[in-house]
Formats: structure tokens, C-alpha cells, sequence
């Protein structure tokens, strides 16, 4: 079996971790299984050199000096992977956001721009993409080995998890968590392509408005701006330029208005409720999918805050 080649830096670092947990390892076994070995024919039965009269002897300082390398070895192994989990979720400004939404069997990919794709998902060579990730029924996991990456999708919850492809080509896309009878084939392709291509790919797309387009129109069926808009008659927070900062909630703690925040707002907005208002918006969850949730949230992203005159 041939190693698969790694797509991105992140897979590079988490192959020279890996050989130096081997390497590690392997070292460690190699010492124990020749302390073994010289002990075994050292007090083999018959041996005249071998000391037999029971004594007991003191060797602290072989036990701590042992104790002490492995321990350092091993801390240094998971310092070392510690920092490549840290690295991982450091995401630049600049990453292109994409959705993807799990279902059995199937995942689900949505670009800011409207492009919809089903066990498929098209990136551009050499930028950091963030993927959006929610599941519409049971635990899935999101999985690429080309590029060394896997997260867990939980139902209720969303996750967040970006690489940055640096070879062009197609590389597998797997659900490494077993999801229902149809499990297997739960699978699908990351197709990594340069700028251009991609911008030629995202152009031949028929699409119908971009996300935020969708989601402000079911802002409008759902009626929410009979709440939130400026000429409400009920009190409710002001959604203009929400994203991104920080919330006070009635509890006294501060929460920051992120992706995860929004959905939860939407579907649980009584265990978050801002400071200073009543806990009196309905809960949408079971009334929109999580297809539907994603525009709205998108939409609530690009509301800017007003400017003042």
C-alpha cells in the first residue's frame, strides 16, 4: 500500500507527527523488548554469573531517569499535536465560507454566492476554505484523508472545520461515523481547482439569487421584521450589523453573535435571551430545515449597521 499523498500543509504536519509518534514509539518498544530479552538469557536457568541471593536492591535513580525520558517524550508528542489542533481552527479572515448540510445519505454544499452541490464540493486552489457544517438527523463526520481532517457533525449543533488544498485535483470525501443502512455509500469528491476555474465553475451554475438573497426572502415569509424591523411595535433586539459582536444576555453572561449563535436564536431563542428584553420569540425549530436555515443566516450576516448621519 502506497502513502497517500497529503493535499494541504496541514496534512504534511499531520503525517511528520504521525512518523514521529511511530519513530517514538518504536524506540520505546525496541528498549523494552531488549531489556527483555537481556534479562531473559541473563537469569536463564543454569546461568553461573547470574546474581541469585535474593537481594534487594535500590535503583531510584534508574526508575526516575526512565520515568522522567518517557514522560517528556510523550508530553513533547502531545504538545507538538496540540498545537497542530490549535493551528487548525485559527481561521484568516480572508477563508471563503462554505455550508454543508448532512442528511442521510448525502451531504449537502452551499456557496455564499447561491451554488448548490450534492456529494460534491468545488474549491478554489491555494485559499483557505471555512466550512459551515449542521446535520439534519443523526451524528455524521466529515471526512477527507487527502487532507488529514475530520469532524464530527452533531445534530443541534454547529461545526466548523477549514484547510487549504494546495494541490489541484479530485480527492475522496467519506462519512467516517456510521449514519444508517445506507452508510457506505455516503460518499462523495472534493474537487480543488485554480482561481479561474473555479470562477468559470461558479458562473456555468444555475442558481437562484445568492444565499443571502434567499434568506432575506424567507426572512420576509417567516415575518420576522414584524418584530426585528425598525418600525416594530414589539420590542425586540435590532439585527443590523448583529454579526460578529458581542451579545449581554439576561444571565449575565456575554455571548459573541457568531454562526452557532444565530441558529440558536433561531431555533432555541429562549436559552439565550438578550439582556434587557423578554423571552417572548417562538422557536422555529421543526417549522424550517436546516436547508432553510442556512440562507437565513446568511442573510442575517450581511445586515449591516446603519450609518449614522
Amino acid at each position: 500500500m502506497s502513502w497517500l499523498p497529503a493535499a494541504s500543509a496541514h496534512g504534511r504536519a499531520v503525517d511528520i507527527l504521525f512518523i514521529g509518534l511511530v519513530v517514538v514509539s518504536a524506540l520505546v518498544l525496541l528498549l523494552l523488548f531488549a531489556l527483555l530479552f537481556r534479562f531473559a538469557i541473563h537469569y536463564r536457568a543454569g546461568n553461573p554469573d547470574a546474581d541469585r541471593d535474593h537481594r534487594v536492591k535500590k535503583s531510584w535513580h534508574w526508575e526516575v531517569a526512565w520515568t522522567t525520558a518517557t514522560l517528556v517524550g510523550f508530553l513533547a508528542l502531545f504538545v507538538w499535536g496540540a498545537c497542530q489542533f490549535v493551528d487548525l481552527y485559527v481561521v484568516p479572515r480572508d477563508a471563503l465560507p462554505v455550508y454543508v448540510v448532512a442528511k442521510q445519505w448525502m451531504w449537502k454544499a452551499q456557496h455564499l454566492t447561491g451554488q448548490r452541490e450534492i456529494n460534491e464540493l468545488h474549491v478554489p486552489l491555494g485559499r483557505t476554505i471555512r466550512l459551515i457544517m449542521s446535520s439534519q438527523d443523526v451524528i455524521h463526520s466529515f471526512f477527507m484523508p487527502a487532507f488529514r481532517i475530520k469532524r464530527d457533525v452533531v445534530p443541534g449543533a454547529m461545526a466548523e472545520l477549514s484547510f487549504r488544498p494546495e494541490r489541484a485535483g479530485v480527492f475522496h470525501l467519506f462519512c467516517a461515523e456510521y449514519c444508517g443502512t445506507d452508510h457506505a455509500r455516503m460518499r462523495g469528491r472534493i474537487v480543488v481547482m485554480d482561481q479561474q476555474q473555479f470562477e468559470t465553475w461558479l458562473a456555468r451554475q444555475d442558481v437562484g439569487g445568492t444565499l443571502a438573497a434567499q434568506g432575506a426572502a424567507l426572512y420576509r415569509q417567516l415575518g420576522c421584521g414584524g418584530c426585528h424591523g425598525a418600525g416594530s411595535t414589539v420590542r425586540a433586539p435590532s439585527l443590523e450589523g448583529l454579526y460578529g459582536k458581542s451579545v449581554p444576555l439576561s444571565d449575565g453572561t456575554i455571548a459573541v453573535a457568531d454562526e452557532a449563535y444565530l441558529r440558536d436564536a433561531i431555533l432555541k431563542p429562549r436559552t439565550r435571551v438578550v439582556a434587557g428584553y423578554q423571552p417572548l420569540m417562538p422557536s422555529y425549530e421543526g417549522k424550517i430545515s436546516e436547508d432553510e436555515l442556512i440562507p437565513l443566516v446568511a442573510y442575517l450576516k450581511s445586515l449591516q449597521e446603519p450609518t449614522q448621519p
